[in-house]
């Protein structure tokens, strides 16, 4: 058998080092550092036949860091695993003049690597644009595995639209938990009403669970609702822990008990571990 290692950009260090134990193989140690002009560089340290090489795109530094990891890595068979894939959100041309942003990301990372793995990507059918074989992983098992860890008795789990409800059933599956998703309904031209589709929420703990919290607006506009209905606690979880324009004080301020998100995206609030089900896929045996 192939000796195996793992290796990561610079922001992804956690999970991958994480994911190198799942898998009981070596984490590499690589040095990061930038010229005076802005320019990155990185040099890794020995590596192996096969490469599983640990990337969360969360930023341009981070997807230049990862096509230079690529490169350095040339001599191996490398499994590329993209934990938070940025630019996954422009999947189509909405406007005349616009890039099909994440077919511009996905063939340029396919270059180098012989399979892909992205975890819970915003839109499946992205996987198209990639030009080697390429996985979406889902950690639900893992957001409802935090879930039973807290202190909540029979929690109801919410989407907070249908299109997140597959998502938020498989969460539920994992304890027997009802599930549900939040619909809008206007009751007015300036009036929204934001109410579970057919569940009722009076003295239940409820769980907002998404793929993805960027600037928590919908989830912050739904927790006051669902404390209005009677929800005895709200509490929020994601896989990816974008938190842009201060999402989390925003959902903390509103009265949601506690946010966690994974370590796909390494936050203060990644207490959902993404390891095991990243290194079921890569080793399925």
């Amino acid at each position: 058998m192939r000796s195996t290692k793992v290796i990561s950009t610079e922001k992804s260090q956690v999970l991958a080092t994480r994911v190198a134990e799942e898998l009981r193989v070596p984490v590499v140690d690589t040095r990061f550092s930038r010229f005076p002009d802005g320019e990155l560089y990185l040099r890794a340290g020995e590596l192996d036949d096969e490469m599983v090489i640990v990337s969360s795109v969360v930023d341009n530094d981070a997807l230049v860091q990862l096509l230079l990891l690529i490169d350095a890595c040339d001599g191996s068979s490398n499994t590329l695993v993209i934990p938070y894939l940025a630019y996954a959100r422009q999947d189509k041309r909405f406007n005349p003049g616009e890039p099909i942003s994440i077919r511009a990301v996905a063939r340029a990372l396919s270059h180098g690597v012989r399979e892909i793995f992205v975890v819970n990507i915003h839109q499946p059918d992205a996987l198209r644009y990639f030009r080697v074989t390429a996985a979406n992983i889902s950690i639900a098992p893992a957001v409802g595995r935090y879930i039973q860890s807290l202190e909540v008795s029979n929690p109801l789990i919410l989407a907070p639209d249908e299109g997140a409800i597959a998502f938020a059933g498989d969460v539920a599956a994992v304890g027997g938990w009802d599930c549900d998703f939040l619909e809008k309904n206007r009751i007015s031209s300036d009036e929204i009403r934001i109410n579970p589709k057919s569940l009722n929420v009076s003295s239940r703990d409820v769980v907002l669970v998404d793929d993805i919290i960027s600037t928590g607006g919908t989830l912050a506009t739904a927790a006051g609702m669902l404390y209005r209905q009677g929800a005895a606690t709200v509490h929020a979880a994601c896989v990816h822990g974008v938190l842009s324009t201060g999402a989390y004080a925003r959902l903390r301020s509103v009265g949601i008990a506690t946010v966690a998100s994974s370590d796909t995206y390494e936050r203060a609030c990644s207490c959902i571990p993404a390891a095991g089900e990243i290194a079921r896929a890569i080793r399925p045996c």
